[in-house]
């Protein structure tokens, strides 16, 4: 299970947030291990039954003047008995002062106290977005991403198919690479985004000539961080007695972290412009996005021909008889 230390949480997110630690720094040894967050109210309410303790615990104005509004005996009891379960943290909101007897009881019970001066709804949704994508499924694909069109396209296929050259071509023709060899995945806010698996994605092996920057050859706009996956194009050797999907009719996926992409097996033989059957493949992509399927279209059109040639030969039939 991926888990991030609140230590390094604290100081790598330190600016981002706004953060300074009002406990003890020894309190920082604590992991956390969820990407969601949650908002305490009610069990310092005495509500215990269903507290998602394992989160960071967010502390907004309400809950503060909640806190400040209740007995000193009743704070530390109910602030004790919240205290012995494993929290990762605890963050307040607007730069809030919290009880003394919280922030006594934090320091004896080692969780760590940050405050925030971030208003309560934005540290909410800021945080809710970096730990989304800290903990989000990831995923590395030998491969090359290319933008086509705004289509995200994961070429992928045995090594030395010509991946790396087809996607060099793409850029020539002015689309952009976002990264060649290994493509990193990751699956968050219900989609697939890739990028390089390193800081060189903008670098590409070509077999014969070696190393080339495309940033630095074909300019900034040539490549992008990251982009959304859309489709993967399989590359695979021209075989003489495979059968290969002619129409198109019934589309052919992979799963990729639990979610459906639809993969096209492309077969590769000398001459054949690679470059342009993916923009191809790219422009067909946008057409089923907006409601056009090619195949369907055509073999509608197709039935219906049928069906009039049909009906003509059995008039020509009635009239002989």
């Amino acid at each position: 299970m991926k888990e991030l230390s609140v230590k390094d949480f604290y100081h790598s997110k330190k600016k981002d947030f706004s953060l300074s630690l009002i406990t003890n720094p020894k309190t920082l040894e604590n992991k956390i291990t969820s990407p969601y967050l949650n908002k305490p109210g009610l069990a310092f309410a005495g509500y215990l039954d269903r507290f998602s303790y394992r989160r960071i615990q967010i502390l907004g104005e309400t809950e503060i003047n909640f806190l400040n509004s209740m007995k000193p005996d009743e704070l530390y009891d109910r602030t004790s008995e919240i205290f012995h379960y494993d929290i990762p943290c605890i963050i307040i909101s607007k730069g809030l002062s919290v009880p003394q007897q919280m922030e006594y009881l934090a320091d004896e019970m080692n969780i760590a106290i940050l405050s925030s001066h971030m208003i309560t709804d934005k540290l909410f949704h800021s945080l809710r977005k970096y730990l989304g994508a800290y903990f989000a499924p990831t995923k590395t694909i030998h491969g090359t991403l290319v933008d086509v069109f705004g289509v995200g396209i994961l070429l992928t296929g045995k090594s030395g198919i010509g991946k790396s050259e087809c996607a060099l071509e793409l850029v020539e023709r002015g689309h952009r690479l976002i990264t060649d060899d290994v493509v990193k995945i990751v699956f968050n806010d219900d989609v697939l985004i890739g990028s390089s698996a390193n800081d060189f994605g903008n670098y590409m092996e070509i077999r014969g000539i070696g190393i080339i920057d495309i940033e630095k050859m074909f300019g900034i706009q040539a490549v992008r961080i990251q982009k959304r996956v859309d489709v993967q194009v399989e590359l695979m050797p021209w075989q003489d007695n495979m059968d290969y999907d002619r129409i198109g009719l019934e589309g052919n996926f992979n799963e990729i972290l639990e979610v459906k992409l639809p993969v096209i097996y492309l077969p590769v033989s000398p001459g054949k412009n690679m470059s342009i059957i993916i923009e191809v493949v790219a422009m067909n992509h946008i057409l089923k996005t907006y409601g056009y399927h090619a195949a369907k279209e055509f073999t509608k059109k197709l039935n219906e021909s049928l069906q009039k040639k049909a009906q003509h030969r059995s008039m020509i039939v009635d009239d002989k008889e």
